[in-house]
């Protein structure tokens, strides 16, 4: 994979002038189509041997285009902030929009890159890198144009490069103690980059290995490439390109609906209060409890209209201290949170060690009233399934409790609720149109809410279902089930 780029390359002044003015000329203008179309963003992933011209591509690369609409994304070891939270955390909160472009360097390859051959943490990189995988495929699949090169250097080269950096003492701050060690153990290093480098070279997402030591000739190189590709991803359509990447959904043999098995009707327990006051002051001692500031809580609240959603939030917010949890109400995504991949709004609200977050509904839309109404293509909430699974498999990794529940009413007790909303001043607000429209079309969400449970409940993170016909039932088993989950966190083992 290197040896082509090991043969070196020479570009005179003259010619890179020239090439450089059309270059230019021909990348702003490809930046402007992109920016006025806003249908996919550009990611540029730079990566390679110490003393490759990473950094200065990069800034060549900014100032060759508008810097209005590219951005220089740059990575160092993990920040306080950062390292409370699943290592891609970071990344996603910086993903570029539709319409710009993003340079990263310092990027999710660095720990699988250098860590390669740490035999104690083999297993932690091997996951790592399928994580990449499934990011860029995710990405690609979305819309997104990646580029990734690999800025090369031979051993030769590079001990040049660096002696050089070395003996002017304006560029000597440039050599790092790493970039020693580097060079001290090229050869090991360099089948470690070629593995990851093959391991991650996806048809969507391929490496370009580019020669790093002449810096004209890798200007013009990374640069034309650039060119090509964003002209060719606009003229394609990318839309219909996308593939779903999920088995096709086939009824049930017997016609018989997950959903529709739930009980959803119980008796009233006079004990109630006692035992929510019990349950509140069990959730309080375990979010309090020194082991929970090595964990953090992600619960999840979908179900039909009016099942109690709200009620049971409030349950679970009146036994904790309001400076540990969030409640994250989701409706409709916003222009900007349009113009990323649909998980990126639930990403960025990913809380840190010893805090919770409490979604009132989720990233669970897309499979639900996207599917339902339209608003996603078959492409895209079939492929969802996949993406949810392994966004909630890093947050369980990372130490992230995982609490999801579905509450479910009857369609007569719905009808009952909504009327009783619009008969009480103080609950209008709760009662919309959309709840109206939503009801014309319960049997479609009935399917959806089963296909979703079907192909989402995981051994990581399984759904609660919960028939609310009765409320007060349905507040006790969503505290006894996130107390339990709490708890048996707390006895596993790694």
């Amino acid at each position: 994979m290197f040896e082509s780029a090991e043969l070196g390359h020479a570009i005179d002044k003259a010619t890179y002038r020239e090439a450089e003015t059309r270059l230019r000329e021909a990348l702003l203008a490809a930046q402007y189509e992109l920016k006025q179309r806003g249908d996919f963003p550009v990611i540029i992933v730079l990566a390679g041997m110490p003393a490759a011209g990473k950094g200065e591509l990069a800034n060549l690369l900014a100032e060759w285009m508008d810097p209005r609409n590219i951005s220089t994304l740059a990575f160092d070891p993990p920040n306080d902030e950062e390292a409370s939270r699943p290592p891609f955390w970071r990344f996603w909160r910086v993903l570029p929009a539709k319409g710009n472009i993003g340079i990263v360097f310092g990027s999710w390859y660095a720990d699988p890159l250098w860590h390669w051959d740490n035999d104690h943490h083999h297993a932690e990189i091997e996951q790592r890198v399928e994580r990449i995988v499934r990011l860029e495929k995710l990405l690609t699949d979305d819309g997104a144009l990646v580029l990734k090169f690999w800025l090369h250097l031979s051993e030769d080269r590079l001990k040049k490069r660096l002696k050089s950096l070395q003996a002017d003492p304006l560029t000597a701050w440039r050599v790092s103690k790493e970039d020693k060690t580097f060079l001290k153990h090229y050869d090991a290093n360099a089948r470690h980059a070629k593995k990851l480098l093959a391991r991650t070279n996806q048809a969507e997402s391929s490496w370009r290995v580019v020669e790093g030591w002449d810096a004209n000739y890798r200007a013009l190189s990374v640069g034309q490439q650039l060119l090509e590709a964003i002209e060719h991803h606009l003229a394609r359509d990318t839309v219909k390109q996308r593939r779903a990447d999920a088995a096709p959904l086939q009824p049930s043999i017997d016609g018989v609906r997950l959903l529709d098995t739930l009980q959803l009707d119980h008796p009233a327990d006079k004990h109630y209060k006692q035992q929510l006051e019990a349950l509140q002051g069990r959730l309080n001692g375990l979010v309090r409890d020194p082991r929970f500031a090595r964990h953090a809580v992600v619960a999840v609240f979908e179900g039909m209209d009016a099942a109690g959603k709200g009620g049971a939030i409030r349950r679970i917010t009146a036994a904790l201290d309001a400076r540990q949890y969030r409640v994250v109400p989701i409706a409709a995504p916003t222009d900007e949170e349009k113009a990323q991949p649909y998980l990126w709004r639930f990403w960025r609200q990913v809380p840190a060690r010893g805090r919770l977050t409490i979604f009132d509904r989720s990233w669970y839309g897309r499979v639900l009233v996207e599917r339902v109404e339209g608003f996603a293509s078959n492409a895209e909430w079939l492929r969802a399934y996949g993406e949810i699974n392994d966004f909630e498999a890093q947050l369980d990794h990372a130490g992230v409790i995982v609490v999801k529940f579905w509450l479910s009413i009857s369609k007569e007790e719905q009808l009952a609720r909504f009327n009783a909303r619009e008969a009480t001043g103080w609950k209008r607000f709760k009662i919309t149109d959309d709840d109206w429209r939503n009801r014309e079309k319960w049997d479609d969400y009935v399917v959806a809410g089963s296909d979703m449970i079907e192909r989402t409940s995981t051994t990581t993170a399984p759904w609660h279902l919960i028939g609310a016909n009765n409320k007060q039932h349905a507040r006790i088993a969503v505290l006894e089930a996130l107390c339990a989950a709490i708890e048996s966190r707390f006895k596993r083992k790694d």
